[in-house]
């Protein structure tokens, strides 16, 4: 059989191999590739050009692969034989020159995404957002709405077309909040707040879920995410208000002990201050001052440049508590 039909077979077979795993793939839902908010089209946009990119390099690689190892094998007695050949300027210009190119590319896209995804940064729109204070407990989701008054539990409720500013926090071991749909993940700490500006365009029910593990229950720390239009927003408010359920701080105790299979649940009020005095719970074990403090500052960027200006040893500490809350 010649050179040139061993190509077209596996061709041939190579596309096969891509048409079957993309029929496969059409079956399924991916909830990242299917995005249904501002930053979660541009997160979809990044990983969609940022794997093309590396494909340009990747692919070239294993074909090469291939086909030296064909080549050159042993029974192929027509192949030259050439072991005193070492180098060629052309070939070293292309295999060097070339992943340079594509790491300069892919340099200037990371940096011009990481400022305009940054998590702490709000989002520029002319309707007012909604807060949304999160905090994350053994094995369940509390959310707070301090501008409403109301609290609920695994189940999250934001009009469509409006940002959301979700105060990340949580009276447990370290987790993560993350609604694949709307946006990136931004882990829940204890002592400390993180931020999660997120903007959903498109009303309908998403999942939300735990993405760090965090022990027995982790598998079912889920949370419903229903995205809808402001009016039904507004008066799905007023139908938790009318209940009786106060989130007092005896309540929110038993709450925060370990639990799993937890039923979605709502307050029509809570008390006065609840995130505060969750965050202020850690202020003993050296947690709190330094979470405030880095809640209320805008991004790892920001907060590295501000901290280069100070001392070493402020930039140590801050710059380290920045990096393991911002994580997206």
């Amino acid at each position: 059989m010649s050179t040139r039909y061993r190509v077209a077979i596996f061709g041939f077979v190579a596309s096969l191999a891509v048409l079957l795993a993309m029929w496969l793939a059409a079956g399924n839902s991916y909830p990242v590739l299917d995005p249904k908010g501002v930053i979660a089209s541009q997160q979809r946009d990044l990983i969609v050009w940022t794997t093309l990119l590396m494909l340009l390099v990747v692919v070239p690689v294993f074909a090469l692969t291939i086909y030296i190892a064909w080549k050159y094998r042993a029974s192929n007695t027509m192949a030259r034989y050439t072991p005193d050949w070492d180098r060629n300027r052309k070939l070293e210009a292309i295999w060097w020159g070339f992943p340079t190119i594509v790491i300069a590319v892919l340099s200037v896209i990371i940096w011009q995404s990481s400022h305009s995804l940054d998590p702490y940064r709000p989002l520029a729109s002319g309707t007012p957002p909604v807060t949304v204070q999160v905090v994350a407990l053994q094995w369940k989701w509390l959310f707070l709405y301090p501008e409403q008054n109301i609290a609920t539990v695994n189940y999250l409720q934001l009009p469509v077309g409006t940002p959301v500013n979700f105060v990340i926090t949580a009276d447990a071991p370290m987790n993560s909040f993350w609604i694949p749909n709307l946006g990136g993940q931004v882990y829940a700490m204890a002592g400390m707040t993180t931020k999660l500006h997120l903007m959903a365009d498109e009303a309908g029910t998403y999942n939300g879920s735990s993405a760090n593990w965090s022990g027995a229950g982790f598998a079912g720390m889920n949370f419903t995410a229903a995205v809808v239009p402001p009016a039904d927003f507004q008066t799905w408010v007023q139908s938790v208000k009318r209940s009786s359920d106060h989130l007092s701080r005896p309540i929110y105790d038993q709450l925060a002990l370990p639990s799993t299979e937890n039923i979605l649940a709502s307050y029509a009020s809570m008390e006065k201050d609840l995130h505060a005095a969750i965050i202020m719970k850690y202020a003993g074990h050296g947690g709190s001052s330094r979470g405030q403090e880095h809640g209320s500052r805008r991004g790892s960027d920001h907060q590295s440049q501000q901290n280069h200006k100070g001392d070493g040893s402020e930039h140590n500490q801050d710059h380290d508590n920045t990096v393991k809350g911002n994580y997206r």
